[in-house]
């Protein structure tokens, strides 16, 4: 695939210019590449409304490169004029991402190649550079990393899926029955096939680069928009995820913690929610978010640190295996369908991985690889999980091991570091697209910035206390956005891009995927909202 743009690396930190003389002296060529914009895009139907929405988001591919390849880390807080990101952690295919000509560049080309979108009749974003906006994007070259081989990006696949979800399997099972476990492998099999879709709907433009921009080429600058608010508001529900997690997982350690302030009483869990969320809020304000980034590739060895401390207490130390459960649970069933729809909550970057890839071509194997080694994850601790604790099962296996065991001590102090180190990561992207929408006069405000990071944060808290139920907040959010983003979307948008141009079979075979995506997300959803208000009223 050819690069879209020739001057956009991909480790460089954000930061945003406003001074327009500034950015006119620095931009030699902006009056060009305004003409050729202009009459490429004279014949459009679409006012500059259209422009105001394929902007953005601009720093989505830079911020979501982070859940991939590491760098070395370095460390720095938010000062000057900076707002945003260190490193992009993605390394990238010099094929398809060339290196850039200095340490600085200023993005004066669209955001997705004008000429491409052209080609294909779809509305090209806004230049930052153009009459429509005075702001602008400008990164700076950081230390360049290593392409990404087959096996590292089977990792990153690996780190990417395999999370949270983890624990919520065996309480599936209890959910559902032994037979919704079958759920867990169609999914498996559908979010595989869904994210070849995505990378297919990447090759069939050389100016697609990320999701958001795959919704901007099959549905205009409305679809833009769309997948972007969902995604982002995806990582926001994982970050009240982790929270609860931290909780719940703190207050099980040390139950008789409260805290008694001028009449107000705070049990351990609204204690260690709200400890975690202070110890959490220095590393949202961090410029170069490299070191978190460091520990947080790290996940794939903390899942396996679990899985093996699950093993050890269940085997080792005794509490044994014992049949128990039912076949089948009709009732509870669409939680499990959440539940485990959560579990494959990871094509927001996979097009980074197929970036990143020294071998693109390889991207579905990998895939494929990635999907089944966490599906062989899943399924076993689901199994083992539930056999364990049977009916007593809760939404997090972790709580049901017993704290006088070693590897329960290290099983659960590792559930509570994991989040710790994850969760700037995982808000950081929905700082920077709300930074982007901030006037020209406070793009370079350091205090806005924190101020925007800190109320993100603190607004995750006070979710996450509003609503403390881990397991159905989990299996809504694997309801309602994991199926728009893992079948819906990618179904819906490959039809579009490539309409005309498949074969009856995989018309058929999106048409389906899309229908059960919408069943799923219906059927799920209200059973999770019906749990919740139930549990908030009772």
């Amino acid at each position: 695939m050819a690069p879209a743009y020739d001057d956009m690396g991909r480790d460089r930190t954000f930061e945003f210019e406003t001074d327009d003389e500034e950015n006119l002296a620095e931009g030699g060529n902006d009056n060009d590449y305004d003409s050729d914009y202009n009459t490429s895009s004279s014949n459009r139907s679409e006012g500059s409304q259209a422009f105001s929405y394929s902007a953005w988001p601009q720093s989505y591919r830079q911020s979501m490169d982070m859940y991939t390849s590491v760098t070395p880390p370095t460390v720095g807080f938010l000062a000057g004029s900076s707002l945003g990101i260190g490193s992009s952690f993605l390394s990238t295919s010099a094929q398809r991402r060339p290196s850039y000509q200095s340490s600085e560049q200023t993005l004066i080309k669209p955001f997705i190649s004008v000429s491409s979108l052209d080609k294909e009749g779809i509305q090209p974003p806004q230049t930052p550079a153009s009459k429509h906006s005075s702001r602008r994007f400008s990164y700076q070259e950081l230390p360049p990393t290593q392409e990404c081989s087959y096996f590292q990006s089977v990792l990153n696949g690996i780190n990417v899926l395999c999370g949270v979800g983890l624990l919520s399997t065996p309480y599936a099972v209890k959910q559902g029955g032994w037979i919704s476990l079958s759920v867990l492998f169609i999914f498996a099999g559908i979010s595989c096939y869904t994210g070849i879709l995505l990378k297919r709907c990447l090759d069939s433009s050389p100016g697609l680069q990320t999701y958001p921009d795959i919704g901007q080429a099959a549905f205009g600058a409305p679809g833009r928009l769309m997948i972007a608010i969902i995604l982002y508001v995806e990582l926001y529900c994982c970050c009240v995820e982790y929270i609860i997690l931290m909780g719940d997982t703190l207050s099980s350690i040390f139950p008789n913690a409260y805290i008694e302030l001028g009449g107000v009483y705070l049990d351990s869990h609204h204690v260690f929610a709200i400890m975690t969320t202070l110890m959490i809020l220095p590393t949202v304000w961090l410029r170069d978010l490299s070191l978190l980034s460091y520990l947080s590739a790290g996940g794939v060895i903390a899942s396996l640190v679990v899985v093996v401390c699950l093993l050890w207490v269940g085997g080792v130390n005794q509490i044994g295996f014992h049949p128990a459960g039912t076949p089948f649970d009709l009732k509870n069933f669409p939680v499990a369908i959440g539940l485990y729809g959560f579990c494959y909550a990871g094509h927001s970057v996979f097009p980074n991985i197929y970036s990143s890839m020294k071998e693109p071509s390889q991207f579905p194997a990998a895939l494929a690889i990635s999907f089944g080694i966490v599906c062989f994850l899943y399924t076993g601790v689901a199994i083992c999980g539930f056999l364990m604790f049977g009916d007593a099962t809760q939404s997090q296996f972790t709580l049901n091991m017993p704290q006088k065991f070693v590897a329960s001590r290290v099983a659960v102090w590792t559930t509570v570091i994991n989040p710790l180190s994850k969760y700037a990561l995982t808000i950081t992207p929905v700082a920077l697209s709300l930074e982007e929408l901030l006037p020209p006069a406070l793009l370079k405000s350091h205090s806005v910035s924190v101020f925007i990071r800190t109320a993100l944060v603190i607004s995750t808290l006070a979710v996450a206390l509003t609503i403390p139920f881990f397991g159905f907040v989990m299996a809504l959010i694997g309801s309602i956005l994991t199926m728009l983003v893992a079948f819906i979307f990618p179904c819906a948008c490959y039809l579009s891009i490539r309409r005309g141009q498949l074969s009856r079979l995989e018309t058929v075979s999106c048409i389906l995927i899309l229908l059960m995506g919408v069943a799923c997300s219906i059927i799920g959803s209200y059973s999770s909202i019906a749990k919740i208000l139930q549990k908030l009223g009772s």
